[in-house]
């Protein structure tokens, strides 16, 4: 299991990903943050992360068939890899672990 934990906004990209169906890129998955989360994000914040991701091995990308509706520019698309699932479950491991025990509520928080 990986002992790195990934970061909040490299954990949504995983989520967001998993979350849409059919082909994956950054334009849907800005969309799908904002869509759950009401957090708007630059499509290069989600850019940075998915080529981050992809070196680290979490996620993997191709490139789609050319479109029409983009000039004949292809897409690159993106899946989450096996490892990048193993770190997403670590990452909220992690922090189910540091809630655990305490109030819901957060009664007595100072």
């Amino acid at each position: 299991m990986p002992r790195e934990v990934l970061g909040e906004f490299e954990q949504m990209v995983l989520v967001a990903i998993l979350q849409i169906n059919g082909d994956v890129y950054g334009v849907p998955i800005v969309d799908e943050i904002h869509r759950r989360t009401g957090r708007r994000v630059a499509d290069a914040a989600v850019y940075v992360a998915l080529r981050r991701l992809e070196q680290r091995g979490y996620v993997t990308s191709w490139m789609s068939e050319p479109t029409a509706e983009r000039g004949g520019k292809a897409r690159r698309c993106v899946k989450v890899s096996p490892a990048g699932l193993r770190a997403l479950r670590a990452s909220r491991q992690a922090m189910d672990q540091m809630w655990k025990g305490l109030d819901p509520n957060l009664r007595g928080v100072r």
